[in-house]
Order: structure tokens, then C-alpha cells, then sequence
């Protein structure tokens, strides 16, 4: 680390990047960056530490800069591009995050689905009770002074994970995702048997996961679960409208009773996972029930707001297995109300190699409407289109527009999901405009 130059991060809005930003200004580096000048959910933190962030252009680049080139841009990009001309340091995103997490206690989060908020509560728990450093995929990000633990979310996506090299790995599940860049389940499955060879003190993975059980590694693998054949096992579970109450046992070890304010049987796992590695770092485990108490979520992960009579749920899922999941999450908060599922499909190669899967884990909801495809910076344009996956859907699959939210309006004290890892948050706030209005009027 260099005090001299300024880290100059191109694609400083990513969920990655803008955290490793906040995590080197922290530290008391210098810092700046360039990106879209549209609005996201990720740039409120980089405004509040007052980073520089200016629109792309080539001439943001000078001597004195080290640039950290975001992952969804290529060489050909005018800043990188002209950084290297000018023989500039320049690492990619996950070559950084490989060397800062040298010197710390590390701990990579990895999985197809549950990363983030894994990664989000491991952070919460872990900084109250030593000094943390954390990188978590929702923009979020700290650089704490002297920390002993630096708990980072670990990205499958082109390998990226495998520029890291932690103590310790939680994974969460190996799914098929990324069909632009992963051939099939195996081709995923051989990215992560890398990473855990990678891992140099132990694995905590989860037992129902058949790839998980795969695995190989020189380190222990830890399964938790609620399976007999897990070592970490959550036994006697209820979920209630205020969240969810388990025991937990390592093998036949009486480990306590854990409440987790979160809902769904994924956040069971999750908080199994987080125990689990605090057990093996040999930290208070009743200090980890009072941190697990007051830990309040990730950013979009199910963040919810009330207004006029209606729940709004908004939610990064954009996988068939994560929209189970936040669905399953809304039936346990809200047993007696109807649940309404706002879904913008996210890439078309995603939409087109699990769509029938997609179909599938909607028709969860009680009724469903669709967005057109958000189209990412990969995948301008596809094959395919919301139509299409609206055919196979039994409960609605209308398309809504950005200028007519209305057909929302027929529902009444109920529960709007809205999922999507695009910006889908746009059609909920054309709702959420719509129901104000009303109930203004109402009054």
C-alpha cells in the first residue's frame, strides 16, 4: 500500500468496488473514482465518506493515480486503457482484494446464492467482538484499524474468487449460474474444488448441498446443516412472524439456543454457517447471540417499507433459488397476507438457460407480473423475452410498464415483492408514487 498515490477506481458504483473504496478510505488512503452518473443504491456511502466521483472520461486519468479497474469493464475502456498507455499501476478488482486481505484472520464467503447477506451478518457479529474489516457485496465496506478479521464476500463469477487465498471459507451452495461464462454445473462446481484448495484452515459448507459434498481439500470441511450427517446441526427450528429460534449442536456438543430477527430457512443456515467459525475462533458464543439480536439485514436483501396498506419488499434475487427463498421469507413474516411478485428477469442468457426453473419458483407467489429483461453491459440484447417466460407461469405473468404500474393497485393490505438484480427498484418507486398519491387523496 502506497501512501503517495491516490487509488483511483474505474467503476467505483460497483456493489464490490464501491465497498473496497470505502475500506481504503478507512485506512486513510486517498481515493477517487469514476462511473455512470445514474443514480444507485451503492453511491450514498461514497457521498457520506465525500469521495470523489467523477463521470467516465479518459482525462480523469494523470500521473499519481494506482487504478482498480472494475470487472465489468474491459481493457478497451478509455480510463484503463489510457492507464496502461501511461504505465500506470493498474489491478483488477479481485487482484487487489487477493493482497489486502494478507495479515488478517480471512474469512471468503462464497456461494451462487447467500453470499451477500452471509457476508453482512458474519461482518455485524464478528466486529462486536474484535476489531473487523469487512467487504460485502451491497455496496457496505470497512477498514477497521488493527483488525483482527477480514471478512470479505468471495464472487464465482469468471473465477474471481481464486485471486484469493483466505483462512477460512464459508460456502453457501454451488448452483448453476453465469450460463454467459460457465458451461454447465460441473464447470461451477471445478471453480470452487480450486478456491477450497486455495483455503489454508478450514471449510464450513452446507450438508445438503451435493456439490458441496464433492469437495476435496487438505483443510477440514465443516458441513452444517440440519441433516444427522451434519457436524454444525440447527435442531428444534421455529420460524414466527418475528423471525426464527434454533438450538445448535456441534456433533453431540450443546452449542446454545439462537434467535436470528431474519426470516426464511436460508437465514437458518446462514446464522448456523456464522457460529460455526466463531466456534472455531474460539470467540464467546454468548456475546454471538446478542450481536445476531440486533443485526438489522443488507442493503436490498429483504428491505421493506410500508406505505398506505401495502408491504413493499425489495430484493436482489434474480436466480429461480433465491426467489424461493425471499418468497419462502415473505410467507413467514406475513402467514396471512397475499404475496405479490414483481420480478425483473436479469441477462438473457440467465432468462433462456433456466427459465422453465424460473416459472417454477414464481408461481410461489400468489400472483405475478413481470418486467421486460434488464440487459446488462455483457448482454445488450438476446433471443428471448419476458413473453416468453410469461407463458410458463400459471399465477398471472403480465408485463408491467414503467408507465403504468396501475394493475398494482388492485391489491389491498397485502405483500409486493419486487426482485431483480437491475434496476427494478425504478418500477417500485413508480408504485410507491402511485400508492402516496392515492392514499392522499383517500385522506
Amino acid at each position: 500500500m502506497d501512501n503517495t498515490t491516490t487509488y483511483y477506481f474505474v467503476g467505483i458504483k460497483g456493489s464490490g468496488m464501491s465497498s473496497l473504496a470505502l475500506i481504503l478510505h478507512d485506512k486513510g488512503y486517498k481515493v477517487a473514482g469514476s462511473d455512470i452518473t445514474q443514480y444507485t443504491f451503492t453511491q450514498r456511502g461514497l457521498e457520506q465518506a465525500k469521495i470523489p466521483v467523477y463521470p467516465f472520461d479518459e482525462a480523469n486519468i494523470h500521473e499519481g493515480l494506482t487504478v482498480i479497474a472494475g470487472n465489468s469493464f474491459t481493457d478497451d475502456h478509455p480510463e484503463i486503457k489510457k492507464a496502461r498507455d501511461m504505465g500506470l499501476p493498474v489491478y483488477r478488482y479481485h487482484e487487489f482484494l487477493g493482497k489486502l486481505i494478507e495479515g488478517y484472520t480471512s474469512i471468503g464467503v462464497a456461494g451462487a446464492h447467500g453470499k451477500t447477506s452471509t457476508t453482512g451478518l458474519l461482518s455485524h457479529v464478528l466486529s462486536g467482538i474484535a476489531p473487523t474489516s469487512y467487504l460485502i457485496g451491497d455496496g457496505t465496506g470497512k477498514g477497521t484499524p488493527n483488525a483482527r478479521f477480514f471478512v470479505y464476500e468471495a464472487d464465482e463469477y469468471r473465477r474471481h474468487f481464486l485471486a484469493t487465498k483466505p483462512d477460512y471459507a464459508i460456502m453457501t451452495n454451488i448452483d448453476f449460474d453465469h450460463p454467459d461464462y460457465y458451461k454447465d454445473i460441473n464447470d461451477v462446481f471445478t471453480a470452487f474444488q480450486t478456491f477450497a484448495n486455495q483455503v489454508t484452515k478450514g471449510i464450513f459448507a452446507w450438508g445438503d448441498d451435493e456439490n458441496l459434498r464433492r469437495l476435496k481439500s487438505d483443510v477440514p470441511i465443516y458441513y452444517y446443516g440440519t441433516g444427522d450427517k451434519d457436524d454444525f446441526q440447527a435442531r428444534n427450528i421455529k420460524r414466527t412472524t418475528k423471525g426464527s429460534q434454533f438450538d445448535v449442536y456441534y456433533h453431540d456438543e450443546f452449542l446454545g439456543n439462537y434467535h436470528v430477527p431474519l426470516f426464511g430457512e436460508h437465514n437458518v443456515l446462514n446464522t448456523l454457517a456464522v457460529i460455526a467459525v466463531a466456534y472455531f475462533e474460539e470467540v464467546d458464543l454468548d456475546a454471538i447471540k446478542d450481536e445476531i439480536l440486533s443485526f438489522k439485514g443488507v442493503k436490498r436483501r429483504f428491505a421493506e417499507r410500508k406505505v398506505a396498506d401495502m408491504t413493499i419488499i425489495d430484493d436482489y434475487a434474480h436466480h429461480p433459488s433465491e426467489i424461493r427463498a425471499t418468497l419462502d421469507a415473505a410467507r413467514q413474516k406475513y402467514p396471512d397476507k397475499k404475496v405479490i411478485a414483481v420480478f425483473q428477469p436479469h441477462t438473457f442468457s440467465r432468462v433462456i438457460a433456466l427459465m422453465d426453473d424460473f416459472a417454477k419458483a414464481l408461481n410461489n407467489a400468489d400472483q405475478v407480473y413481470l418486467t421486460d429483461i434488464f440487459s446488462s453491459a455483457r448482454e445488450s440484447n438476446g433471443k428471448v423475452s419476458s413473453a416468453d417466460l410469461a407463458k410458463k407461469i400459471n399465477k398471472g405473468g403480465e408485463i408491467l410498464k414503467l408507465d403504468n404500474m396501475s394493475p398494482l393497485l388492485d391489491y389491498h393490505d397485502a405483500v409486493v415483492v419486487f426482485m431483480g438484480a437491475g434496476d427494478v427498484q425504478k418500477y417500485e418507486r413508480a408504485y410507491e408514487e402511485l400508492l402516496s398519491h392515492l392514499s392522499l387523496k383517500n385522506n
